[in-house]
């Protein structure tokens, strides 16, 4: 089993879950977080003054997922998020120890 993890532009999530979805993710967890990587922030000007931005928001996926579904679902994630322009986010994917459902008591992929 694998977490797959990817940092998206918010304006991308609702393309994104519906891939999903049409890929056939049947769960998924999602965060409104902060962050930068290489743009470093940005510069907005409201009301005539510039101000330095120096965290953007950003949302975080998080799906448990079989290895045999892995490599599908972060295609998929990397297909619907991506707009060519710096800050379309990042996807990774570590290694997952084991899975318990809390209300059945399941583990491992029976438990995804």
């Amino acid at each position: 089993m694998k977490l797959v993890t990817a940092i998206i532009a918010p304006a991308m999530l609702d393309q994104v879950q519906t891939a999903l979805v049409h890929y056939g993710v049947q769960g998924m967890t999602v965060s409104e977080v902060t962050g930068y990587a290489r743009q470093r922030g940005h510069k907005e000007v409201y009301r005539g003054e510039t101000l330095s931005i120096h965290f953007i928001l950003k949302v975080r996926l998080e799906i448990l997922a079989a290895d045999a579904d892995v490599e599908g679902i972060v295609g998929t994630i990397v297909a619907a998020a991506r707009t060519g322009e710096v800050g379309d986010g990042k996807v990774w994917v570590t290694p997952v120890e084991t899975v318990v459902r809390v209300r059945t008591g399941e583990t491992g992929e029976d438990a995804i």
